[in-house]
């Protein structure tokens, strides 16, 4: 076995029992998947039953079925945050000297740390799921489509949580990281179609919203779920061809990301 392949393997294997550690959490802290579920699914609640009325979607689309797809956009972007939390707090407890000092992979705790935060994102697709199917929801496209729909949601999310990462390790602080990561994602997912059509924007708004990445996720979803309507004007490119977009700003962020974020773990563990 080449020393390459050898030390990606390590790699792996390491991240994922730093994954699994990082899962058992849930376990003895709870309220930390709980009091993040509940965000969204006040969010679902509040705009299907306070808002929607006052919302007409194009083509006669359920504001429901066209709202799920956006709180799941939504909710994988916020989840994916616990990679910076999770970061910021070992730091200051000191638990990644205590890493260092470990025979395992440098790389591991990155590996394990945004691999541990699919899996959270994971449980709170499911739970959104089901409270969508409760407020009226429904998978209108057949399987494949609708299992490619989630598996976007998760890759994109593992791409913001590189970013999340980098913040992490940058400023240590989880109070740092928790105002550094609103800062960033509320104006991405609010300034998005995730709740009202990009119909309702207009001038340069209209042209941010129409190439955010987080609009071109909730359009994918909801054309792979089949909550979209064919009588939604899509303009850009980036929301005619929003799989293909999405994928492109996945990869964009993960090349430009994880390079930086393992480096900065460097510097913050050398010092």
């Amino acid at each position: 076995m080449s020393n390459s392949t050898e030390t990606l393997t390590r790699a792996i294997s390491d991240g994922w029992v730093v994954a699994q550690r990082n899962v058992v959490k849930i376990k003895r802290v709870p309220d930390i998947l709980v009091f993040v579920l509940i965000s969204p699914i006040m969010f679902v609640l509040l705009f299907a039953y306070v808002f929607g009325g006052a919302i007409d979607v194009p083509g006669g689309v359920d504001y429901k079925e066209f709202l799920v797809p956006g709180i799941f956009a939504q909710t994988v972007v916020f989840g994916a945050t616990f990679t910076g939390y999770g970061l910021a707090d070992d730091m200051q407890k000191g638990i990644i000297d205590r890493f260092r000092s470990l025979p395992m992979s440098r790389s591991a705790v990155l590996v394990g740390r945004t691999t541990s935060d699919v899996i959270y994102n994971v449980i709170s697709l499911v739970i959104m799921a089901l409270t969508g199917l409760l407020v009226g929801w429904r998978i209108r496209e057949g399987f494949v489509d609708a299992a490619t729909g989630f598996l976007l949601l998760l890759v994109f999310a593992y791409a913001i949580s590189w970013i999340m990462a980098w913040v992490g390790l940058l400023v240590p602080s989880v109070e740092v990281v928790n105002n550094a990561s609103f800062i960033v994602i509320m104006p991405l997912t609010f300034v998005s179609n995730a709740f009202v059509p990009q119909s309702t924007f207009s001038g340069p708004l209209k042209v941010f919203v129409e190439w955010n990445p987080v609009s071109t996720v909730t359009q994918a979803c909801r054309e792979l779920f089949g909550n979209a309507s064919p009588d939604m004007v899509l303009d850009s490119w980036a929301m005619q061809n929003p799989v293909v977009y999405s994928l492109l700003w996945s990869a964009a962020i993960v090349a430009v990301f994880a390079p930086l974020a393992v480096r900065q773990y460097r510097l913050s563990t050398s010092k």
